[in-house]
């Protein structure tokens, strides 16, 4: 007997107690100062406790501390607990998660997405057609089939999703009306710039199942429209708004945001302009992460976390401002590296404004390590990530399942996918998994390398165990 090595632990000296957290069972718990003493009696046997040196209300909290994963038999026991832990989330199979990208265009001159041919980004970049969408449909289907999910979920990305409306209405209906055929309950997902997004889109995707729209506003008025103008320099901030206004009692809303250096100290004005809104009670998530930037040399032929293409130009991937999404909530897997305490100090901000929010430590694993999770490009390509989309050498395979021995190759790649076994003892391990791979690809030429959010783990643990503290 001896501690798990994903316990947790934040002191709470204002109340004599002790909050514990294990990130294997997620057990949290705010106990005495002698049960936390009692767990470091046990630590110091080194594995060599016997039951017997305990008093009969120490025995009842050991029980107590066993049933929540708090204390383990061995650390070999352990560690094979944590192999069946990612087996287990591997091959889940209760959802079928498809993030499908009906296009790379985008209406956006976002600096911080991609860099030259800016001109041509909206009118070059990949569109899906109706034909692939055809497709597409008949690929879902067949792994609906296949996997028989007790859920499935759609989401539409992009690039800009909705300057692709007629793909978007033709597969969320045939898709629906195949799921429900099927007895598999549907959902459906949209993460927008929010410049198109009206109540007559809403109304036309409410029958097949739209459950949420996820909205980027990165900072107040006037550092948004900086952030995020138009192509012709104009800004999007007021029509956004009106928007989200226009929409908001008949849909879910969550707002993201993209944050750097020059717009970190904008997000407070903009929390106190939400707060003001009459939709604001109606947002069901608000979570900001910092801007994607290069931190360190790329591997050759690689242009470092910006969308790019086969042919190297920085046109045809993704908008980076989701990459790593878990549904409406969001996550941090994306951050990078940048910007963890600005991270914390927004997290609370937007608590002390009364919005729902990520806690900062539930972030993973994401969908990259997961089976039935699959993005599909505008072309019909299959990949891992919304992340990796445009990158054709990183597909790992395609709608029409035609033979291709690169693609089956780099599907065996991220089957194998294990960073996390670069990170020791790491407490934060099962809420982490080693990171993005992303990051991780494009920072370090290696995806079974970590990318390290220690120190933001470490602060949202805190502040988790305040906020629980409080609730007691």
């Amino acid at each position: 007997m001896q501690p798990s090595m994903f316990n947790l632990r934040v002191p709470l000296p204002e109340r004599n107690e002790v909050f514990l957290m294990n990130t294997m069972t997620d057990a949290q718990l705010v106990v005495s100062m002698d049960v936390a003493a009692l767990l470091d009696r046990v630590a110091a046997t080194e594995g060599r406790a016997d039951l017997d040196q305990f008093e009969a209300n120490e025995l009842d909290a050991i029980e107590q501390l066993g049933d929540n994963g708090f204390l383990v038999p061995n650390r070999e026991a352990e560690r094979r607990d944590l192999d069946k832990y990612f087996a287990r989330v591997t091959s889940d199979a209760s959802e079928l998660n498809i993030t499908l990208l009906t296009t790379l265009q985008c209406n956006f001159a976002c600096d911080y997405c991609y860099q030259g041919d800016r001109g041509g980004h909206d009118t070059l970049a990949e569109k899906m057609t109706l034909d692939t969408a055809v497709r597409v449909a008949e690929w879902i289907e067949r792994e609906i089939d296949r996997v028989r999910p007790e859920h499935f979920t759609l989401m539409f990305f992009g690039g800009e999703p909705l300057l692709n409306l007629p793909v978007m209405y033709y597969l969320a209906e045939r898709l629906w009306r195949a799921a429900e055929a099927r007895g598999v309950p549907m959902s459906l997902t949209i993460i927008t710039n929010g410049l198109l997004l009206t109540p007559e889109v809403v109304d036309r995707l409410e029958p097949y199942g739209l459950s949420g729209i996820k909205i980027t506003l990165d900072g107040d008025r006037e550092t948004h429209n900086r952030m995020r103008p138009l192509r012709g320099g104009q800004g999007t901030f007021d029509r956004i708004v009106e928007n989200i206004r226009r929409v908001a009692g008949r849909v879910r809303i969550a707002i993201g945001g993209n944050f750097d250096e020059s717009s970190v100290d904008s997000y407070p004005a903009l929390l106190d302009f939400l707060s003001a809104q009459e939709f604001a009670d109606k947002l069901v998530k608000v979570n900001f992460k910092p801007v994607i930037r290069a931190q360190a040399p790329a591997p050759r032929g690689v242009l470092p976390l910006l969308p790019v293409g086969a042919d190297g130009k920085p046109l045809g991937g993704t908008c980076m401002t989701g990459a790593g999404t878990r549904q409406l909530g969001g996550s941090a897997c994306d951050s990078c590296g940048f910007g963890e305490d600005q991270m914390s100090f927004l997290r609370e901000e937007t608590k002390r404004h009364g919005f729902p929010t990520p806690d900062g430590v539930h972030n993973g694993p994401c969908h990259v390590h997961m089976a039935h999770a699959h993005t599909i490009g505008p072309d019909g390509s299959l990949y891992a990530c919304p992340g990796f989309t445009g990158d054709l050498g990183l597909s790992t395979g395609h709608v029409d399942d035609r033979d291709d021995l690169v693609r089956e190759q780099m599907r065996g790649k991220f089957d194998r996918l294990s960073p996390w076994k670069e990170c020791g003892d790491c407490a934060f391990i099962p809420v982490c998994a080693g990171g993005c791979s992303v990051a991780s690809h494009t920072q370090l030429a290696d995806m079974n390398l970590p990318t390290c959010h220690k120190r933001s783990l470490e602060s949202a643990v805190i502040s988790l165990a305040h906020d629980a503290a409080s609730a007691a």
